[in-house]
């Protein structure tokens, strides 16, 4: 690699050394994700991983693809890169849980203005802690300096994974019925969604994103806005051991009234007891903030949910059980009805 070097494409802007640099500050954060399947050292033309489907009787393998979207805008006012990795392998990984997928592999695509190594390597270590989170390997990716393209200090971050489920362990959303119950996981804040209309309430650009605010508890606004995506994946898997499970929604972009009908089949609809609900202090803000109706912060954010589960109702102690035994305060917010209305607060 000594001998790769290029004056030409350096005095277009693109530094192919500082590449190299990136991979190598990188490698011990990707080292921290290997699991037993992994068999390829990141660096190659592709990554390896050798599939174990023992005591799956029919294996589906299920990906996920997203990425961070506008709440980069915020890592790059604030110079914090270390979370927002995060960020993009929980809105993958979050989205094949619901599938019942055990998360395999993940990958990842940096593209940015410059390649600075440090700040791409920082990057990284977020990508790194969610796959360990979500028990995913990071066996790949791609960094792309793209000078022109994008801005000297901006970047974009996105990424795939692929999972695994047997078949008969898919939840069938045929099998919800009036009376099930619908469980809350919560959320750890504003997650990744939203964020072009929070941009717009804050001013951001504008505004002391790192002062305490009383009405966040003297949190700034940057923790609060920067608080990583919740990552669900462990204690689903446990729950699928346990219960059977019919439904699971991951609350994006959209906010309730978009996702908790992807997971309910025609005919039927999600009855939520809006004072179970405990929306965290960012959201009242946000609403105050911008004078945004109930509604529409509804159909924008996760208002604290995280994940909605659809179990019967005679399943629904022994769910919360396992959810709590895994760290999750997970609460009743809701029951199915029959309803052509596909989400109803009362």
């Amino acid at each position: 690699m000594e001998n790769s070097q290029s004056k030409s494409y350096a005095a277009a802007g693109v530094d192919i050394t500082a590449g190299y640099k990136a991979v190598e500050l990188m490698k011990s954060h990707i080292a921290r994700t290997a699991t037993r399947g992994v068999c390829s050292d990141v660096g190659g033309f592709g990554g390896l991983f050798e599939l174990d489907t023992k005591g799956m009787e029919n294996p589906v393998l299920v990906s996920g693809t997203d990425g961070v979207g506008t709440k980069l805008k915020l890592a790059f006012l604030t110079d914090r890169h270390g979370t927002v990795g995060i960020d993009c392998v929980a809105m993958c990984v979050n989205d094949i849980i619901c599938c019942g997928a055990r998360p395999l592999f993940f990958l990842d695509y940096i593209a940015c203005g410059k390649n600075k190594p440090e700040k791409i390597a920082q990057i990284v270590s977020g990508v790194a802690e969610g796959c360990v989170q979500s028990g995913a390997a990071l066996i790949g990716g791609e960094t792309a300096e793209m000078p022109g393209f994008y801005p000297e200090d901006e970047y974009d971050l996105a990424g795939f994974c692929v999972g695994i489920v047997d078949k008969k362990k898919i939840p069938d959303s045929k099998t919800i019925t009036e009376d099930d119950v619908v469980i809350a996981l919560p959320s750890s804040g504003v997650h990744s969604n939203g964020f072009s209309l929070v941009r717009k309430v804050f001013d951001v650009e504008n505004c002391d994103l790192c002062a305490p605010r009383a009405e966040l508890c003297n949190v700034s606004l940057a923790d609060a806005l920067l608080a990583p995506t919740k990552i669900y994946v462990k204690p689903l898997l446990a729950l699928f051991e346990k219960v059977r499970v019919k439904g699971v929604s991951h609350i994006t972009g959209g906010g309730f009234y978009e996702n908790i009908p992807r997971s309910i089949p025609d005919g039927f609809g999600a009855e939520i007891k809006k004072e179970s609900l405990r929306p965290l202090p960012i959201f009242d803000l946000i609403a105050k903030a911008g004078s945004i109706p109930e509604r529409d912060m509804f159909n924008t954010f996760n208002m604290g949910v995280g994940m909605s589960i659809v179990v019967a109702k005679e399943d629904a102690e022994a769910a919360l059980s396992v959810l709590r035994e895994n760290n999750e305060d997970a609460y009743i917010m809701g029951r199915i009805i029959k309803s052509e209305e596909k989400v109803t607060f009362i």
